[in-house]
């Protein structure tokens, strides 16, 4: 009789990092090609990523509660899924606020901040999909490091838009709606980051 397989822990926080990837490529299309009348399905199809992001999860840590030998210290596993589920939650968060401030139109500077959390959840995947052979891998630390850089560059798209919105918005409602979403847009990019340092420092333990 065949030995049951092992359950794959590196696979299973790759198919959490391709749910973070799946949400901000919708993110990124929802925002370049913005109408209103279409808004309300794509805050369903976005929910229907995180929410099966959230099953996926669950389903790892029962594994993980019945492990005798992880391949990595349960506490690590753990930290990596719960901030990878933070940047699934953090783009979905971005879509959720557009719709409850009712915004009819996007401000022209918000689709580069897209694409921009676009890439930084397409390094964190491969940053993820590295940690398996992390000992060998020649992709690993350069991801880590493209991870940073993008989320400085979020760090400045936010600044400067928001800069640029009390510089040229009176309206108070509208700075109030734009503050909120640039935070939420900037939220995405911290949380891919966060992602990079915690497999920096389990990569660290472990070598």
């Amino acid at each position: 009789m065949s030995s049951k397989k092992a359950y794959d822990y590196f696979e299973a926080l790759l198919g959490l990092s391709k749910f973070s990837l799946q949400a901000s490529e919708l993110l990124k299309k929802t925002i370049s090609d913005f109408h209103t009348a279409t808004l309300e399905e794509k805050i369903r199809e976005m929910h229907n990523i995180e929410h099966s992001a959230d099953i996926a999860k669950h389903d790892m840590i029962e594994h993980l509660i019945k492990e005798f030998l992880p391949p990595i210290e349960r506490e690590d596993i753990i930290n990596v899924a719960q901030q990878i589920d933070d940047v699934t939650d953090a783009v979905e968060d971005v879509l959720m606020c557009i719709d409850m401030f009712n915004v009819k139109k996007i401000r022209p500077e918000i689709p580069k901040f897209t694409e921009t959390i676009e890439a930084c959840c397409k390094s964190m995947y491969v940053s993820v999909e590295e940690m398996r052979n992390f000992k060998k891998s020649k992709k690993l630390h350069a991801e880590v490091v493209e991870v940073n850089r993008l989320e400085e560059e979020g760090d400045a798209l936010y600044i400067n838009g928001v800069k640029e919105l009390y510089r040229n918005t009176s309206d108070p409602v509208d700075l109030m709606i734009w503050t909120e979403v640039y935070r939420k847009l900037e939220k995405c990019c911290d949380a891919c980051e966060d992602v990079a340092n915690e497999i920096e420092s389990i990569v660290m333990k472990n070598s």
